[in-house]
């Protein structure tokens, strides 16, 4: 008894299509980030981007316009990845603010592994090097920057609330603050080779932060927040 295999439909092959598409773009997308963080956005042409990839220019080109194009877009896929990345983080998982803002500067220093390209931040790379030259990079790395900011305001809010609630610092500004610690450790970081200077400078701010909200109340050890 002969088997035969049953036609694809034309929407299983439109499926299939449009799966394979999505995985060169985000194979595309994976390799403009490491090739940008290693060697910046100028030095980056697209055919490295695609030799890291594994794939055409015909194929660079049947997602991207330009390279341009897909440097907004990498910063995209980037600021996704590191959405996903801090949503699981354990700190999150913290009833009181304070141990959030707290808990999410260690993560950060415990998230310093890997070569250089591995950890330091795509979107600031790029900013330091095309804010006046690509404008739509700079909006790009802009919003994803402060979005990212955004996530800490809301816990450094709750917390100021509970312990400097009479302090006239915001929350906004002491988030975007973490931001330029942040980013003024990866440049010290490529600049002395070595992720130990950004750690130093992550338990610097984290001193910062237990300085400016204060010490925690005593707590009941039997109600202990986890």
């Amino acid at each position: 008894m002969t088997l035969t295999r049953a036609p694809i439909s034309k929407r299983g092959k439109a499926k299939a299509a449009a799966d394979a598409g999505a995985a060169s773009r985000e194979k595309l997308l994976d390799a403009a980030m490491l090739v940008i963080r290693s060697k910046g956005y100028s030095a980056a042409r697209v055919e490295d981007i695609c030799a890291e990839a594994g794939l055409t220019k015909g194929a660079f080109f049947h997602h991207f316009a330009s390279k341009e194009a897909c440097a907004v877009a990498a910063a995209a896929h980037f600021a996704a990845n590191a959405d996903a990345l801090f949503d699981a983080a354990p700190y999150t998982r913290h009833t009181d603010p304070r141990d959030r803002v707290l808990g999410y500067i260690d993560f950060r220093k415990a998230i310093l592994q890997g070569e250089l390209p591995q950890f330091t931040c795509l979107l600031g790379t790029m900013v330091q090097e095309a804010y006046d030259s690509h404008p739509t990079i700079r909006a790009a790395c802009d919003r994803y920057i402060s979005e990212h900011a955004k996530r800490l305001e809301a816990d450094i809010a709750e917390a100021k609330t509970l312990y400097a609630p009479e302090s006239e610092w915001t929350p906004q500004s002491a988030a975007l603050f973490s931001q330029a610690v942040l980013q003024g450790g990866f440049v010290l970081a490529k600049a002395k080779h070595g992720a130990k200077v950004a750690a130093d400078c992550l338990d610097h701010l984290k001193r910062y932060f237990e300085a400016i909200l204060g010490a925690p109340a005593p707590r009941d050890e039997g109600k202990r927040i986890q």
